[in-house]
């Protein structure tokens, strides 16, 4: 049975498209989820996509973070259904709690673009185990606000507990704290990050790599881990 994956789109995403299609070419479904409905239309999994929620105003995420369909997004979250959070979508996790710590303007005060390596620090989630621990990849990374900063209690833990999903590799593109690229939480079931999965799932559009042009995948395992989890879950 083929795995139904929603996602969200709130006013100012711009991403949804290009997560849809992420999930379409992995092998799944995708479902168009709006952000003020309370009816998650009986997906698998779900996906916040990047984008300008509300225009980024007050903080990037924290109105989004209010909206009707994140009662929903929590309850899941709770029932264990893999969540992710892409760029903007990892500011609405962490702004609604799903995930510690919050999210900053980039320290030079610039938007950046570019390819950027990670680290993979956490391969047992339902969005990672299709990697291995300690494995580089190159993923797009797109933001302004994207300086992840907590507590020295909240790092302490995180770092102790296992729960830096990625780290950046060769430059900090936002002087996020220890390198921090994305999060999971305890469970492994919500996974949030900054740069963009979604924009390296298919060759002729992906990252430059040794052996061609824009041929860069790695974004594609994340999808395929979430279907893999499902079935091994429905088995």
């Amino acid at each position: 049975m083929t795995a139904r994956i929603g996602v969200i789109t709130f006013p100012g995403s711009l991403d949804d498209g290009d997560a849809q299609r992420a999930i379409r070419v992995a092998g799944a479904e995708p479902v168009a989820l709006w952000h003020g409905s309370h009816d998650l239309e009986g997906v698998d999994a779900l996906v916040l996509p990047g984008g300008f929620s509300y225009g980024d105003y007050l903080r990037a995420g924290a109105i989004a973070a209010l909206s009707p369909i994140m009662s929903e997004v929590k309850d899941a979250a709770a029932q264990g259904m893999p969540i992710l959070g892409i760029c903007n979508g990892f500011q609405m996790l962490v702004e609604a709690h799903l995930l510690p710590g919050g999210l900053i303007r980039n320290a030079h005060q610039q938007f950046i673009c570019r390819d950027q390596r990670l680290r993979v620090e956490n391969a047992a989630t339902a969005w990672t185990h299709g990697f291995e621990a300690g494995q580089e990849i190159t993923i797009p990374l797109k933001n302004g606000d994207g300086g992840y900063i907590c507590s020295a209690e909240t790092l302490a833990r995180i770092e102790g507990e296992g729960l830096v999903a990625f780290r950046y590799v060769g430059v900090n593109p936002n002087g996020s704290i220890d390198d921090i690229a994305g999060l999971t939480n305890e469970r492994g079931n919500v996974v949030g990050l900054m740069p963009h999965p979604e924009h390296a799932v298919e060759p002729g559009f992906g990252p430059d790599t040794a052996a061609a042009m824009r041929s860069g995948v790695d974004g594609l395992t994340f999808f395929t881990s979430a279907i893999a989890s499902l079935a091994a879950a429905a088995a």
